[in-house]
């Protein structure tokens, strides 16, 4: 609809250049059109006359007088164009061309929301990369929603989407998990051994152990210790990864790729970066360590590549991995990571246009803790220490969709209170029964409208004087604005937009139940109001569907 008035809006332009109304300046700038905020003002506004003022060197009253005298109207699009205030100009489109655009939502069905904003932009989105060193919690589930639902909602929208797992099967961290294991694994055998603190603690590790004590037996005791540390650490790894996926399967997250770390190291990716930069100067020697130049390309300090004991930092991979993606072709990469990792956003930044990448196709969405509460009492979360719920242990307390969608009900960077009860509750306080009950509730009209007899539910030309009320417009128009919502979730990577929506639309279809009824004696008005519900549905059912939750037919 936005669309549309933008084009009148030009062709008024136009029209008032030729006929020498207003004096010309072309290309006309972007025109601003908002929704305002007293209804009563009408459905849509513009502030183009005041933007124009000062290159035309026009009052803005006498440019939006000239716009609007030029405004055609001949297919009865406007109920009404006027002024307001200094310059504004106030547009109120016509009930028939709402009841078009409810039309249109029908004849859209499942791509409904979906656009070419993106052109087949080729972008990767990757998301959740826990390290396999513990299961996955509920701060990782945050991600993967963010994640997933961002992914998701890109494609709509015209891109060409890969999502990917990073998995950092490298480093220290590994190492750690594999000396756990190994000691964990002696005392099974009977061995007095001491667990230091900086291992890690959870039961998983004891449970890993015990598996491979009754796979191997005590053969591991013959080994060297390094040996022994590397199976243990390569056999938990590969175990919790395999556990992490089915746990991100069942939380309604599939990859298109599982990148590997290691995989780095064995191509030869870091150690050719490393040669290619320090060859280009843009990695340097000090006090026997090798120095990244990260602050002549927008970091605050130089960083480690290579320590002096000759081992490669993360910071190293890390570079291989960026420089990596762009060469697979993807024109942008988005990463989301835990708000943690704020400060690694510059150097990563600085890494890209060091390779002579343009740093403005990187793009990091932060995702803030999550806050777990049950009973009312913080749930404090350790993965060394073990002491934390698992997103499988918070998927079978309240399921999939209420926590997908729970996670999405704030902006990713703002810190999120999960309270475990109220995603529970089969009632209007949990916000994603309050949505899926709206779509059950219309599949329920629908089934007793077509037990009463009526089984056509489609368009009929009556609909423009049933549909002609205050309720019934209000409705649609808010259905109407669903691809705008999709298209600013897309543009500003902002899943939450598309719940905050969700929740609204299920709060404008309780105002229109009260009003309204759907089902009546009279079979065409019971015909008309069903096909506006169904609207409803749709539009339910497609968001919903973006973002992993499901829309059930019944609760």
């Amino acid at each position: 609809m936005k669309q549309r008035l933008n084009e009148v809006i030009r062709r008024a332009l136009d029209a008032a250049v030729q006929s020498g109304t207003l004096p010309a300046a072309q290309p006309w700038p972007d025109i601003d059109i908002d929704i305002p905020k007293i209804s009563a003002h009408g459905d849509f506004a513009s502030n183009i006359a005041m933007v124009l003022a000062k290159s035309l060197k026009m009052p803005p009253r006498a440019i939006g007088k000239a716009i609007l005298s030029h405004i055609g109207n001949e297919d009865g699009f406007l109920a009404s164009a006027d002024m307001a205030g200094p310059g504004f100009m106030n547009f109120r489109i016509a009930s028939k061309a709402w009841i078009d655009s409810l039309r249109a939502i029908h004849q859209s069905g499942s791509r409904y929301g979906a656009s070419d904003m993106g052109k087949g932009k080729r972008i990767q989105v990757e998301f959740v990369s826990s390290n396999p060193t513990g299961p996955l919690h509920i701060g990782h589930g945050r991600g993967a929603a963010v994640g997933d639902s961002i992914a998701n909602i890109l494609a709509i929208s015209g891109y060409d989407v890969q999502k990917e797992y990073y998995i950092n099967d490298s480093g220290r961290q590994i190492q750690t998990l594999g000396k756990s294991v190994f000691l964990r694994y002696r005392q099974l055998t009977g061995e007095s051994v001491f667990f230091p603190e900086d291992c890690y603690q959870g039961d998983y590790i004891r449970e890993i152990a015990a598996e491979i004590l009754r796979k191997r037996g005590e053969t591991l005791l013959d080994e060297s210790d390094d040996t022994a540390v590397l199976f243990c650490a390569r056999y938990a790894a590969a175990l919790i990864l395999e556990d992490m996926r089915a746990d991100l399967e069942r939380f309604g997250v599939t990859y298109d790729c599982w990148f590997s770390e290691q995989s780095l190291y064995d191509t030869g990716k870091v150690s050719d970066i490393i040669e290619r930069f320090r060859k280009q100067g843009i990695i340097y020697e000090k006090d026997g360590a090798l120095w990244f130049r990260t602050s002549d390309y927008g970091d605050e300090k130089d960083r480690v590549v290579v320590r002096n004991n000759g081992q490669t930092t993360y910071f190293a991979s890390d570079i291989a991995y960026h420089v990596d993606k762009f060469e697979r072709g993807f024109e942008t990469v988005i990463d989301v990571w835990g708000a943690d990792h704020h400060g690694y956003i510059a150097r990563i930044a600085a890494a890209i246009r060091a390779s002579g990448k343009d740093p403005s196709g990187f793009s990091v969405i932060l995702v803030q803790l999550v806050n777990l509460l049950r009973g009312g009492h913080p749930v404090a979360m350790s993965t060394r220490a073990g002491e934390f719920v698992t997103l499988k242990e918070v998927m079978n307390e309240v399921g999939k969709d209420s926590a997908r969608f729970l996670f999405l009900t704030r902006s990713s960077d703002s810190p999120l209170d999960f309270d475990l009860e109220l995603a529970k509750k089969q009632s209007n306080e949990n916000p994603v029964f309050y949505v899926q009950y709206v779509h059950a509730r219309i599949c329920s009209m629908i089934r007793k409208a077509n037990d009463s007899g009526i089984e056509r539910i489609d368009w009929d030309e009556a609909g423009y004087a049933i549909l002609d009320t205050e309720a019934d417009i209000q409705l649609i128009r808010f259905l109407v604005r669903y691809p705008e919502v999709i298209g600013l979730a897309a543009r500003h990577l902002e899943p939450h937009r598309l719940a905050y929506y969700l929740m609204e639309l299920a709060g404008q279809f309780h105002a229109y139940y009260n009003k309204r009824r759907v089902l009546t004696d009279d079979v065409l008005e019971s015909r008309m109001r069903l096909y506006l519900m169904m609207a409803v549905r749709l539009v339910i059912r497609n968001g919903l569907e973006l973002l992993g939750v499901a829309a059930p037919e019944s609760m």
